[in-house]
């Protein structure tokens, strides 16, 4: 059986003291470099492994994460997001983390401001954010630098913070294979229409890619249009004749690419038009489920809002309790959800 080596044996094998061996592994106090060179070499020669549970049972301190998201009331895209914090929230309270979450209304940046200010002003260790205010973020930014607040992000990713800590998909690449689906079903030279329903940043990352990749292909050029529009609760009947008119002025269009979780309101705009629209949209929601099984919509894309937000608070809690780097950006896989393979995507 492999030898478990103690701090004694260590500074042993290093020639130096035991306190000098501590302050190394756990990064605290001064050593000499001649000292830290020994200490390093042998453990790199032993292997060493420090047990991080008990190294953060024995730290008292407490790790406040706070989350910045959307309130999953206002827009049920955000529930998974929710529910994923709150599987971490039970894997790492008992070590010492606590995590707070501050809900932003997903359409009011005053919310999200003051929401923000409410987080940082508590002091937290770090604010794991969804950054769906791009302007409103940076600012965001700018005030935990000066309080010294370390920031992460998660689903949507800001260029201009790309040294920060990101967890998410690749929202040029998905854009990518969105227009992949789409030229597969549009064989011969057709009219696209990418479709922003409550316009944020990300969705023009998507729009980009989608438009790159026919850029880039040889052959067929499809024609492709951009409409953006808002949709309100109060005003659904508005809404709804907005998307009809528009596609009743363009009946060349045969394919849209909505670039959110909103696809489920384009099919229900679009039941009284006499064409067949092929759609490629985003994310599981039980609307957009359905109209997936009963063939109104072709692909949706699974941004797995669940997994990005638990990943988010598990790295952050990790780095802090047991010394693990935090990753650049943790990119995870863009998967593809047709009306065969759904039911293995269901919580």
């Amino acid at each position: 059986m492999d030898k478990k080596y103690t701090i004694k044996d260590i500074a042993k094998l290093a020639g130096v003291s035991k306190g000098t061996v501590d302050r190394v592994l756990h990064g605290r106090g001064r050593v000499s470099e001649k000292a830290n060179e020994k200490i390093k070499a042998v453990l790199k020669e032993i292997d060493y492994r420090p047990n991080p549970i008990a190294r953060s049972l024995k730290n008292s301190k407490v790790y406040k994460i706070f989350v910045l998201l959307p309130d999953p009331k206002e827009d049920p895209y955000w529930i998974p997001a929710h529910e994923g914090i709150k599987d971490a929230i039970k894997e790492f309270s008992p070590f010492g983390v606590v995590v707070k979450k501050f809900f932003y209304h997903p359409k009011d940046r005053a919310s999200f401001i003051e929401k923000s200010h409410e987080a940082i002003q508590s002091s937290p260790d770090v604010l794991l954010m969804a950054p769906v205010f791009h302007k409103e973020s940076l600012e965001v930014f700018e005030n935990c630098q000066k309080r010294n607040v370390l920031v992460a992000l998660f689903n949507n990713y800001i260029d201009v913070l790309n040294n920060k800590n990101f967890i998410g998909q690749d929202l040029h690449k998905s854009g990518r294979v969105a227009a992949s689906l789409m030229d597969k079903m549009q064989r011969q030279k057709q009219t696209i229409a990418i479709l922003h329903i409550n316009e944020e940043a990300h969705m023009r990352q998507k729009e980009n890619g989608f438009k790159e990749y026919f850029e880039d292909k040889k052959g067929i050029s499809h024609s492709i249009i951009t409409y953006s529009l808002n949709e309100d609760k109060s005003e659904q009947i508005d809404f709804k004749l907005d998307i009809f008119d528009f596609f009743k002025k363009n009946p060349k269009i045969s394919a849209v690419f909505v670039t959110n979780s909103k696809a489920y309101l384009l099919v229900e705009a679009l039941k009284n038009l006499d064409r067949d629209i092929s759609i490629v949209g985003y994310d599981l929601l039980r609307e957009n489920i359905n109209h997936l099984e009963s063939g109104k919509i072709d692909f949706l894309i699974h941004q797995k809002p669940k997994r990005q937000a638990y990943l988010g608070v598990v790295n952050l809690a990790e780095h802090f309790l047991f010394g693990k780097q935090l990753p650049l950006q943790n990119l995870l896989p863009i998967d593809i959800i047709t009306a065969e393979n759904v039911m293995y995507y269901r919580d």
